[in-house]
C-alpha cells in the first residue's frame, strides 16, 4: 500500500497554507490587536519554491482542493489561495480525499475479486487496515500538523477516537527530546 505524491503534496501544500495563517494570527496577537485580521493569500509559486513541488502540479491539486471547498482563490495582484475554513476543522483525510487519492491495501480495490474472481483469504485483514488508516487520517487536523511544525519539542500526534462525521482533531502531545 502506498500514498502517492498526489496525496503527500496536497497535504504538504495545505500545511504550508495553514502555517502561513497561523503565523499571521500569532503576529496579530503579539501586536495586541483585537480586530479580525485579513490574512493575505499565498501564491502557488511561493508554495512551489518553499516545498519543492512543481507549480503545474500544484495548480492541478489546488483546482481539486478549491472544488471540494478546502481553499478559496483570490484573483488579481496580491492574489493566491487561502484556506476556506479554519485549519483546525480540516483533516488530513479530507485533503487526501479531495484530490481523489485512493488509500487501499487490498489487491482488488475493495471489489472482493482478489483471487479467481473471488475473495482472497486475507481480504478482511487489508480491508480493516484501510479503515484504520482512514480513521487515523480523519483524526489528524491541519492544526495538529501546525503544532508539530511550530513546537520546539518533538510532538507526537495521537488522533482522538472519532467517526466519519466528527473529525475535530487529535491530541497533540509534546515530548521532551
Amino acid at each position: 500500500m502506498k500514498l502517492t505524491t498526489k496525496g503527500r503534496f496536497a497535504v504538504t501544500a495545505m500545511l504550508d497554507l495553514a502555517l502561513h495563517e497561523a503565523l499571521a494570527s500569532s503576529e496579530n496577537q503579539l501586536e495586541g490587536s483585537s480586530q479580525t485580521i485579513d490574512i493575505k493569500p499565498v501564491t502557488l509559486a511561493g508554495i512551489s519554491e518553499r516545498q519543492s513541488i512543481s507549480l503545474s502540479y500544484l495548480e492541478q491539486l489546488f483546482s481539486r482542493l478549491r472544488r471540494q471547498g478546502l481553499v478559496n482563490s483570490v484573483r488579481g495582484p496580491g492574489g493566491g489561495y487561502k484556506l476556506a475554513k479554519n485549519y483546525a476543522d480540516i483533516s488530513v483525510a479530507e485533503i487526501i480525499n479531495a484530490v481523489d487519492e485512493q488509500i487501499d491495501a487490498t489487491h482488488c480495490g475493495g471489489h472482493e475479486n482478489c483471487k479467481d474472481e473471488g475473495r482472497c483469504m486475507t481480504h478482511d485483514l487489508w480491508s480493516t487496515l484501510n479503515t484504520k488508516i482512514l480513521d487515523y487520517l480523519a483524526g489528524v487536523s491541519l492544526a495538529d500538523m501546525v503544532a508539530s511544525q511550530t513546537s520546539d519539542k518533538k510532538v507526537t500526534i495521537t488522533p482522538r477516537s472519532n467517526n466519519a462525521c466528527n473529525n475535530k482533531g487529535s491530541t497533540v502531545e509534546a515530548v521532551s527530546a
